[in-house]
């Protein structure tokens, strides 16, 4: 059997990213070290289609995300849907922002297929998963690009030439980044899953929604809506081989309200640590509500629940 590349499956997806650049609302140029920037936010607005479709590539070609249509909330009329035939390779593997990266004022979590050539996080220990590939792309949320040294850390890092690295640049006040960072929704609660040292390979498939919140205009405010779209409006179904008592344990221990910090608009929890991320709660990051399916015995056991209030009130702020 073959063993599935995510940069070779995602560099399909990135070439026909680039191709529709003008269609999409993105600038392609070059960057630093003749490395490529795709800007999806920061001197062009960017569109729907092309955070569908930079997403998809953050999910290393094995997941789809689509928006489809909600009611429950009078400010958004729009989820974002994703699902993944390997969720845990998927969304750990590629999609999630793992990979610190900073040079004096310039940081960003990097996320995306570049992270299974670097394989600078502990994570892949865990997955037992390494890729190869002579060309590949990082998706970084930030409203600037980064320096010199970023570009050559990465090309480094992941053994590939500067100008065959793509960086796609999502900031957070625009669309592209709005729906790729609620298209993480899956990945959070898989995230969840492995800090509770629940065993990831029981995992089969999942698929997860959450509300899209309006694009904000400055950046705490779009760090807000995105994760509370997550926390109280999010909703994961995973299907796992496992025996009963041990998924009725996950489902109760998964969902965000088991945090200290539960219960207040994110935004407002971020500023109340002073703007330190790192002092929050970091069971928070899970989502509202979680319904999960034995492979085994065929019954199904949630736990947790969306906050719609807690959803608008955020969504207005």
């Amino acid at each position: 059997m073959v063993k599935y590349s995510i940069n070779k499956h995602s560099n399909f997806l990135l070439d026909n990213l680039i191709k529709n650049a003008d269609g999409l609302g993105l600038i392609i140029k070059k960057g630093p070290v003749n490395s490529i920037i795709v800007d999806a936010g920061i001197d062009t607005y960017g569109s729907i289609e092309a955070g569908i479709k930079i997403s998809e590539i953050c999910l290393g070609g094995l997941g789809k995300v689509s928006v489809t249509p909600s009611f429950e909330t009078k400010s958004s009329f729009n989820n974002i849907s994703v699902h993944a035939s390997n969720p845990v390779l998927a969304c750990l593997g590629s999609q999630y922002a793992g990979w610190s990266l900073s040079h004096k004022d310039f940081f960003s979590l990097g996320s995306g297929p570049a992270r299974s050539l670097a394989q600078k996080e502990e994570i892949f220990s865990k997955l037992k998963y390494t890729d190869k590939s002579s060309a590949t792309s990082i998706v970084l949320e930030v409203d600037k690009i980064p320096p010199d040294e970023i570009v050559k850390k990465v090309s480094f890092d992941c053994n590939v030439p500067a100008e065959e690295i793509t960086f796609i640049l999502t900031p957070t006040t625009s669309i592209c980044g709005t729906i790729q960072i609620v298209s993480r929704v899956l990945e959070v609660a898989i995230h969840k899953i492995h800090e509770l040292n629940y065993p990831l390979e029981k995992i089969l498939f999942g698929i997860a929604t959450a509300p899209l919140p309006p694009v904000a205009r400055d950046f705490i405010s779009g760090m807000g809506r995105t994760n509370d779209a997550i926390i109280y409006g999010g909703r994961v179904y995973l299907c796992i081989d496992d025996d009963d008592d041990e998924i009725k344990k996950l489902a109760k221990n998964l969902p965000s309200f088991n945090s200290k910090d539960y219960g207040k608009p994110f935004k407002q929890i971020f500023l109340d640590y002073e703007k330190d991320f790192y002092k929050i709660d970091g069971s928070l990051f899970s989502p509202a509500t979680v319904l999960l399916n034995s492979k085994k015995s065929g019954q199904s056991y949630s736990s947790g629940e969306v906050s719609l209030e807690l959803v608008e009130q955020s969504f207005k702020s």
